[in-house]
């Protein structure tokens, strides 16, 4: 789901680079270190809104280097998955327990157990694929699924789905 959250940055700044452009330095420091990120507490940073009204405090001198720390606060667009959430994702890589689908930055994992039981791993198939009547999942099929649970690390999120239910599967 997508939040438009208030969140701050600090950055701290070399002395070579205070002057008159100091503050297009610090707006474009912390675009390059926040947009595309994953931090566990929100979720994925996608997009740094209002660019030119980001708001930069005054320095604080950090004694023995000359450096200068700043607290830099904008407002960004995050997505963080929830469990129960229905989302679209793309298949990319299908193997005998399950397969990996991305959805954006995303990895998800479904497993055998939670693909329904009529479609069947064919190791045959070139790609491999899980195989029904009617459906074929295979490497780049695009895929309905509910993530089941989300797990956090540092800089990056992972999720198990399943399309066992009414509705999910290949669309």
């Amino acid at each position: 789901m997508f939040f438009l959250k208030d969140l701050s940055l600090s950055i701290t700044l070399h002395p070579s680079y205070f002057g008159p452009s100091m503050h297009s330095y610090l707006r474009s420091k912390l675009l390059q270190d926040v947009e595309g990120t994953c931090s566990g507490e929100y979720g994925y940073i996608i997009y740094v809104m209002d660019g030119m009204r980001i708001d930069v405090d005054r320095g604080r001198v950090i004694p023995g280097n000359g450096g200068a720390e700043f607290v830099v606060k904008y407002r960004a667009i995050v997505w963080r998955p929830f469990k129960g959430e229905v989302v679209d994702s793309v298949v990319t890589s299908v193997n005998n327990v399950g397969f990996f689908a991305d959805v954006g930055p995303l990895s998800v994992f479904v497993s055998t157990k939670l693909i329904p039981s009529d479609m069947r791993f064919d190791p045959n198939s070139s790609p491999p694929a899980y195989v029904s009547d009617d459906q074929t999942i295979e490497r780049g099929s695009h895929v309905r699924l509910k993530i089941v649970g989300t797990r956090v690390d540092v800089g990056e999120m992972f999720a198990i789905g399943s399309i066992k239910e009414d509705y999910l599967g290949v669309l």
